[in-house]
Formats: structure tokens, C-alpha cells, sequence
């Protein structure tokens, strides 16, 4: 087993930045335009929105607790190991891999990507081995920074999410005092009476797609300077300020884009068609290759977090043992990096990208309701734990979001049958891995 530990090196402004930076992902950009195309109705959209704040709100402040009391890497994959046993917590880091990081690593160098070539008349759909071939680049050139240690990726992570953070604040301020829409926009679409109900539910798997992110800090907590005091403030400010922003930047697109302009065929890029209807073709051009450039934080993000998680398996023997090396010098672990930015290459090249925004949606969701339901299992199981941050208002937060997910999920498997059955197939597929995975390590040891 490894015996190299990692360094407390994250302070909280680089902890909050990853939660920012996590959350603030591709999620925004592709979210709002499927619903707009979807739903029709700019009030159920905003309702939506605010459902989803209160639920990452609620999220939050599980985590944080979690976090506090077990301060070490690997985000949920300890919380589960502590609450069910090595099973559940392999199952999780097994999804981890493949939907929570790898996919939106992938899915976020190809959004930036896309971003940057767009103004170049690079994005067309029959030249996306293009924008694939810019995304691989892309998630290269971020990981190489971060391979480096602590100072390098807190460098690199601060810059970006500043500039990704900066320039979606520039943009409210600016559309609102200079932007040429229209607030009776808001106003138009189909009536709510005509808005299906299982429709609307699902749609907020496209909101929460978004919030994900919100537990990005405790990957870190083995990480981080004093973490019974900053993950929860970290986590919870992080959180706050993102629910804020995309609130406005809804009221944004909302004020720019009649509905009526919005399909499936343009759904991704309502945020530069949003800048070109305010400010005009050229504004629009520029905003695309900033918004490229500042995701490179959310690229950044997931190349920080993700590997955390297979650093703690692997300590535990429940992964490569490789992914358990950290560098002498920059004190973080290298390899597990290496390949979680080598599957999501791969990703890059075999996946169709509505389809995997469900799958990882689906399987993401189904996890959340394990690792907050931690909360409860572990306050019954271990009462005399010490925890510096409790749940305000338990048992009723986590109870709220637990509730609000699972109705999803029901919807989801009704509206979505193929991504949701490929989510949960994934996820029992690492049944019988573990027990295989358990036997060979078995066998030699012995």
C-alpha cells in the first residue's frame, strides 16, 4: 500500500475557486438552450433554476459536514466507505471514473473548444474531428500545469476561475446597461398550463447537471490547511455565489433570446447568440473566445478533483496501485491524473454528446442520494464523531434534497429509458469488477 501522503498545501481561496470552477461548467452553457427548446416558458425555466439553488444549497451543507468530520481526499468515495463499507464506496468511485470526471472533463474541452473555433467557422458539424482533435489539446494543456504541484495548480486554477467568473459578471452588468433585448420576452412562449409536468422534471436533471459541483472542495480535504474551518465555508460560499450568478445570467439570456429563436440544432450556443442579439456579431465573436479561454477552469477542476478519488482507492487496494503514487517533489498524484485525462481523450472520439449528458446526469444523481444519505447512516452509526459543522436544520435538509432527487430519478427512467438503463447498467457492472478486483488482490496477497 502507498505510504506517501499528500500535502495540506489548499487555502481556502483555491478551495472555494475549485467549487466555483466545477460549478461553473458546461452546464450553464448547454443547459438554458435545451430548456428554452424544451419548455417554452421562461417562468418554469427561472423556477427551475431556483429549485436547483436550494437543492446545491442543501447539498452543500451535507457535504460540509461530511467533509469536516472526515477530513482526507476522495470526496464521497470516504463518506460512502465510512457509511455502507468498501462495496458502495468502490461502486462510487467506479461511476466517479467514468460519469463524474472523465465524461465531463471530456464534455468540457469539447465545449471550450468548440467556443474558440466557432468565430472561425471551425465548430461546423462536419468538421468536428476538429473541435475533438482542439478539446484533446485542450485537456492536455491543463493537466501538464497541474502534474507540477500544489502552487502550479492553485496558480492555474485561481487564474481561470477568476476570468471564467469575471467575464459571466461583465456580461450581466454590461447587458443590462448597454444590451439591445427585451423584457417582454419573459412574457412569451406557451402558457405554464401547457408545460408538461414530467417534461419540466426531467429538464431539472439538465439544472442540476449544471449545480453539480457544489461538493467539489471536499475531494481536497486531505488537502487542505485547517479543513474543519474552511471546507465548510468553501463549499458553502462557493455554492452561494454560483446559485446567484446563474439566476442573472438566466435573467440575461431571457432579456436577449425570444424563445421562438431557440431549437435543438443551436441549444449549445444560446449563450453567444444571447451577446450577438445584445451587443452585435462582432461582441458575439470575442465573448466566444473568452468564454473558450475561461473554461479552462472548469477543464482545470476535474483534473484537480477527479483523481483524488482514485488516490484514496488505490490506498485502500480498490484501484491501480499506480493511481496511489504521488510525485516526490510536487507532492500530488501524477499517475491517477494521467489517466483520468487519458479516458476522457478517449471519450472525446466514441461518445454523442446529448446522450452522455443524460448518462452521466442520471448516474451522478443516483450517487447523490448515497453520500448524502450519509449524513443520516453516520450520525446513527457513530454519534460520537467529531464533528466541527453540522447540518443546520437536520433532518429536514437532507431529507429535502434526498426527496426532490429520487423523484427525478423515477422521471428520468420514464422520459430517458436508454441513458438512464446504460447509467445504472454502468454502475452494476462494477458489482462484479469489485468482487473480481477483491479476488485477485486476495489471491496475492497470500
Amino acid at each position: 500500500m502507498p505510504k506517501e501522503e499528500l500535502q495540506r498545501g489548499f487555502g481556502l481561496s483555491t478551495s472555494t475557486y475549485v467549487v466555483i470552477a466545477s460549478m461553473v461548467g458546461t452546464g450553464i452553457l448547454v443547459s438554458p438552450g435545451y430548456m428554452m427548446a424544451s419548455l417554452q416558458n421562461y417562468p418554469v425555466i427561472f423556477g427551475l433554476w431556483a429549485l436547483g439553488g436550494l437543492l446545491a444549497i442543501c447539498g452543500a451543507l451535507c457535504v460540509a459536514e461530511l467533509a469536516a468530520a472526515l477530513p482526507r481526499s476522495g470526496g464521497e468515495y470516504i463518506y460512502l466507505r465510512e457509511a455502507y463499507g468498501p462495496m458502495p464506496a468502490f461502486l462510487s468511485g467506479w461511476t466517479s471514473f467514468f460519469m463524474g470526471f472523465s465524461a465531463p472533463l471530456a464534455v468540457a474541452g469539447y465545449i471550450a473548444a468548440k467556443y474558440l473555433l466557432t468565430p472561425f467557422g471551425l465548430a461546423e458539424k462536419e468538421s468536428g474531428l476538429i473541435i475533438k482533435m482542439t478539446a484533446a489539446a485542450i485537456i492536455v494543456a491543463v493537466t501538464l500545469p497541474n502534474l507540477a504541484g500544489h502552487r502550479q495548480s492553485a496558480w492555474t486554477q485561481n487564474f481561470t476561475t477568476v476570468l471564467k467568473f469575471g467575464l459571466f459578471v461583465l456580461l450581466i452588468v454590461l447587458a443590462f446597461l448597454f444590451g439591445g433585448g427585451q423584457l417582454a420576452n419573459l412574457s412569451a412562449g406557451q402558457s405554464i398550463g401547457k408545460v408538461k409536468f414530467g417534461t419540466a422534471v426531467t429538464q431539472l436533471f439538465y439544472v442540476m447537471f449544471a449545480y453539480s459541483g457544489w461538493n467539489a472542495a471536499s475531494y481536497l480535504a486531505g488537502e487542505v490547511k485547517n479543513p474543519a474551518k474552511i471546507l465548510p465555508q468553501s463549499l458553502l460560499l462557493g455554492a452561494g455565489l454560483v446559485v446567484v450568478l446563474y439566476l442573472a445570467l438566466n435573467l440575461v439570456f431571457a432579456y436577449a433570446v425570444p424563445l421562438a429563436d431557440v431549437g435543438f440544432d443551436n441549444a449549445e450556443l444560446v449563450p453567444k447568440l444571447a451577446v450577438g442579439n445584445l451587443f452585435g456579431s462582432r461582441a458575439s465573436n470575442v465573448f466566444s473566445v473568452l468564454l473558450g479561454l475561461a473554461f479552462l477552469a472548469t477543464v482545470s477542476a476535474f483534473v484537480i478533483t477527479g483523481p483524488r478519488i482514485y488516490y484514496a482507492m488505490a490506498r485502500d487496494g480498490l484501484f491501480p496501485s499506480i493511481a496511489g503514487r504521488i510525485s516526490s517533489k510536487g507532492r500530488v498524484p501524477v499517475y491517477a491524473m494521467l489517466l483520468q485525462s487519458l479516458c476522457a481523450v478517449i471519450i472525446l472520439f466514441v461518445t454523442d454528446f446529448q446522450n452522455l449528458y443524460r448518462y452521466a446526469s442520471v448516474g451522478l444523481s443516483l450517487f447523490a442520494l448515497l453520500f448524502v444519505g450519509a449524513v443520516y447512516v453516520l450520525r446513527l452509526r457513530r454519534p460520537d464523531m467529531e464533528r466541527p459543522f453540522c447540518v443546520p436544520g437536520y433532518p429536514v435538509v437532507p431529507a429535502i434534497f434526498m426527496a426532490v432527487i429520487l423523484f427525478m430519478a423515477v422521471f428520468a427512467f420514464k422520459e430517458w429509458p436508454k441513458p438512464s438503463i446504460y447509467s445504472l447498467g454502468s454502475i452494476l457492472l462494477g458489482i462484479p469488477v469489485y468482487y473480481i478486483w477483491s479476488f485477485v488482490r486476495r489471491q496475492r496477497d497470500t
